[in-house]
């Protein structure tokens, strides 16, 4: 991804921060993490996150999806013996489509990214409003979708170790590379 989408994605999600009624500290604000897992499509698969605190212990975050942005299928899988991460996802703002394990809800209301529906297996479907929260077991796969206009959601968890995160598409790269633009 290249430096200025990631200004931009980070931008983006101050602004609707902002609309949201929720404050972030300047710093916070230059350390809101822009993750388009190596696809080259952030506005279709990606999120953005602001980490508040991950100790060994728990583990607090912001989440925010653009419209109809989706964070791809993936679990939390154990970690040298010790569990994946539980997390549970309370709306602030917007809508989100929560997919997991589970009966297959007949029409969902998340629209599947193109040409990775293969990589998307789990369809029972959870919708959040603000004020309503589900938690995730470890080692359940889930993806979720922000709604028409976007979602903000707060995740309290167990430790959070991203980068063993198993996604069931195999071309993502969860930890986000940034390169610099090219000068002209």
């Amino acid at each position: 991804m290249m430096r200025s989408e990631a200004r931009r994605a980070q931008a983006r999600t101050s602004e609707m921060f902002a609309r949201a009624g929720i404050v972030l500290s300047a710093e916070e604000q230059s350390q809101i993490e822009v993750a388009g897992f190596g696809l080259g499509n952030l506005e279709e698969q990606g999120l953005e996150l602001i980490t508040y605190v991950n100790t060994d212990r728990y583990c607090a975050k912001e989440l925010v999806l653009f419209p109809r942005q989706t964070c791809p299928e993936h679990l939390h899988p154990s970690v040298h013996g010790e569990p994946g991460k539980m997390e549970t996802f309370r709306c602030r703002w917007g809508c989100v489509y929560l997919y997991v394990e589970g009966e297959k809800t007949t029409e969902i209301q998340a629209i599947v990214p193109a040409g990775s529906e293969s990589c998307y297996t789990v369809f029972h479907e959870i919708v959040l409003h603000p004020g309503e929260q589900h938690t995730i077991p470890p080692g359940t796969k889930h993806w979720f979708q922000g709604g028409p206009e976007g979602a903000i959601v707060s995740e309290f968890s167990s430790t959070s170790r991203d980068e063993f995160d198993i996604f069931t598409d195999p071309k993502i790269a969860r930890m986000p590379v940034i390169v610099e633009d090219e000068e002209h």
